[in-house]
């Protein structure tokens, strides 16, 4: 439940989009929360839909632990082949699991504020969703285009909010709180250095053999006979275009609505399709977020001193 404490800072947290660098939004609620920071209201793209949207509901943790749990095999196996023309994937085997772990929910009944952004693809422009089905709004949030089925809404089609605002600021705009606090998924400033220890898995078989096996499934269902597995597969490409537009569109965003703070998660962190490194990209969510807020605060306290004087 939200805090009544009037003395409580009060927080807006925009979570973007970013493939399976989205579980570092786990550790940046966490590091939130520690601090004593409420949080009132969220808006999300893509990942940070999902992840913004499950907090919301108040079943972060139950995702947290499924989410921790994934193998390489487990992700493997959630990929559910499409036999359509519209996309790679169906995209609802995972949500299959997610709902049955989770339940539904009605966005206007949460104890918090949450919006999810869309694509809509025809006429060119986001959609905000902030009422009926919280996973048909994260499903429609999530929809890559060419990876997942898009989510027909009346007639609209509605793919990944990433194509037009993957760090989704202008729904918190007029939301009546302290601070709003922005994590971009996809930032160039530092490249990504792992913290010993943290994410390896006895079963995984590093990032290339991981990378070839998602490869290897993929051309098994297309057909493929492409033997040069150091080509990148169409998904692949697919993702890391994604992921360059994300970044372009990003640095806009920041620069028309610029938030309090902005926590950096470096974009090669990890790959798209590594969602059995969630633990690890928590982690990573967490240092970060207790890296800005550390910075916040000493900017904060600067400016208390140089109003004494």
């Amino acid at each position: 439940m939200n805090s009544t404490n009037p003395s409580t800072t009060t927080v807006s947290l925009v979570l973007g989009s970013g493939g399976a660098r989205g579980n570092a939004h786990i550790g940046v609620i966490k590091a939130i929360e520690e601090r004593g920071l409420d949080i009132r209201n969220l808006a999300g793209c893509s990942m940070g839909s999902l992840i913004g949207g499950v907090y919301a509901a108040g079943e972060l943790e139950t995702y947290k632990d499924w989410a921790y749990s994934l193998t390489s095999s487990d992700v493997l196996r959630l990929l559910d082949f499409s036999f359509s023309r519209r996309s790679l994937f169906r995209g609802e085997r995972v949500f299959d699991v997610m709902k049955s772990l989770i339940g539904d929910y009605q966005i206007q009944q949460l104890d918090r504020g949450f919006t999810a952004v869309a694509t809509d693809i025809d006429n060119q422009n986001e959609v905000w969703l902030s009422r009926g089905s919280l996973f048909r709004a994260i499903r429609a949030s999530t929809a890559v285009p060419g990876l997942l089925n898009p989510v027909e809404d009346g007639d609209r089609l509605l793919v990944d909010g990433g194509l037009v605002n993957p760090i989704p600021i202008a729904p918190t705009l007029n939301d009546a709180t302290d601070l709003t606090i922005a994590v971009n998924l996809n930032s160039m400033t530092e490249p990504y250095q792992p913290e010993p220890s943290i994410g390896e898995d006895p079963d995984d078989d590093g990032e290339t053999g991981y990378r070839k096996r998602i490869l290897d499934f993929i051309t098994d269902l297309t057909g493929s006979n492409n033997s040069d597995r150091d080509t990148p597969h169409a998904a692949e490409l697919m993702t890391r275009s994604f992921d360059v537009m994300q970044g372009s569109i990003a640095r806009l965003k920041l620069a028309a609505y610029a938030p309090d703070k902005v926590i950096e998660i470096p974009r090669d962190a990890c790959t798209f399709f590594e969602f059995d490194r969630a633990e690890e990209m928590a982690e990573l969510g967490y240092r970060k977020t207790v890296e800005a807020l550390d910075s916040l605060e000493a900017r904060k306290r600067l400016r208390s001193r140089s109003g004494k004087d």
